[in-house]
C-alpha cells in the first residue's frame, strides 16, 4: 500500500504535458493534479472519463498555445496539467513506517543530482527493478518538475518519492533500520557482481560531475564500482544506477 502523501503550505506551480503523464498521475495519485488545460480537438473519451471522476478543473487550451508553460520544443499533445509536487512526495518518516524491512527492499537516495533528465531516469529504473523508493533531499538537488515527470515515463507517479532534509542523516536513521548502504563510485572498491544484496540495502548515487560528497561516501558501508572496458572512463549517472538496480534485481526476483 502506497504512503499517505503529505500537504505543504507552499504550493510551488509545475506543469507536466502529454497525455501519458496525465494518465498516470490521474490513475495513481489524482490529488496531485490541480488543473489541466486541453486542447479542444482533443478526443479521448478515458482521460476525459477520469478528469471528470476526480473533479479536476479543465480549461480549453487554444491552438498555438501551450509553449510558453512548458517550452518552446516540447511536444504536450495538447494536454497540459499544474501539478503540485509537494503532494507527490512523502515524509522520510512516513515512508519508514510502511517499509517492511524484513523483505530486505532496496530503495535509492539522490545525492545532489542536478540534471532533471537523470532524476527522472533513475526513478524510472528504480520502479522498473523492483526498488520501495526514491529518496530525494531537498537541497542541491533537482527537484520534482514536468521534464522529471516525463522522462520517468510517469512512474514518478507509481513509486514513493521521499522527502528528506539531509542525505548523511537519512543514511544514519536507514542504518539503524537494519540497512546496509553502497555508495555508487567509479573507484569503488567492491565490483558490483560480487555481493549478494541479502539485507535491506540503500544505494546512493552523486552527482553527475563531483559525484558522491566525500563525507556521504565515507558514511557508506560499501563503496560499489560498475567493471567496464578500460576505453570507458565512467558511466552517466542514470545508466549507473540502472546497471546496479538491475543487479539487485537479479537476486531478488520476487520484487518484480
Amino acid at each position: 500500500m502506497r504512503p499517505k502523501r503529505k500537504t505543504a503550505p507552499g504550493r510551488e506551480k509545475v506543469y507536466i504535458y502529454g497525455k501519458h503523464a496525465l494518465m498516470e498521475a490521474l490513475s495513481n495519485t489524482p490529488k496531485v493534479i490541480r488543473k489541466v488545460f486541453l486542447a479542444n480537438d482533443l478526443k479521448d473519451a478515458d482521460l476525459r472519463a477520469l478528469l471528470e471522476k476526480n473533479k479536476i478543473p479543465v480549461a480549453a487550451l487554444a491552438a498555438g498555445k501551450g509553449k510558453e508553460l512548458v517550452g518552446r520544443d516540447t511536444a504536450h499533445q495538447g494536454v497540459i496539467a499544474i501539478m503540485d509536487p509537494a503532494a507527490l512526495l512523502v515524509s522520510f518518516d512516513t515512508f519508514l513506517a510502511t517499509l517492511d524491512v524484513k523483505q530486505n527492499p532496496a530503495i535509492a537516495v539522490l545525492g545532489e543530482v542536478q540534471d532533471p533528465h537523470n532524476v527522472g531516469a533513475i526513478i524510472r529504473s528504480a520502479a522498473a527493478f523492483g526498488l520501495s523508493g526514491v529518496l530525494i533531499p531537498e537541497h542541491n538537488q533537482a527537484g520534482i518538475t514536468g521534464t522529471v515527470v516525463k522522462t520517468s515515463a510517469g512512474m514518478a507517479f507509481r513509486i514513493p518519492l521521499v522527502s528528506i532534509g539531509n542525505v548523511n542523516h537519512a543514511l544514519g536513521v536507514l542504518k539503524e533500520k537494519g540497512f546496509w548502504t553502497y555508495g555508487l563510485a567509479m573507484k569503488g572498491s567492491q565490483p558490483l557482481g560480487t555481493d549478494t544484496f541479502n539485507a535491506p540495502i540503500a544505494f546512493v548515487i552523486g552527482n553527475e560531475g563531483a559525484g558522491i560528497r566525500e563525507k556521504t561516501l565515507a558514511a557508506c558501508d560499501v563503496t560499489l564500482s560498475i567493471p567496464m572496458h578500460p576505453r570507458t572512463e565512467s558511466l552517466n549517472a542514470a545508466v549507473s544506477a540502472a546497471v546496479v538496480f538491475y543487479e539487485w534485481s537479479k537476486k531478488h526476483p520476487e520484487a518484480l
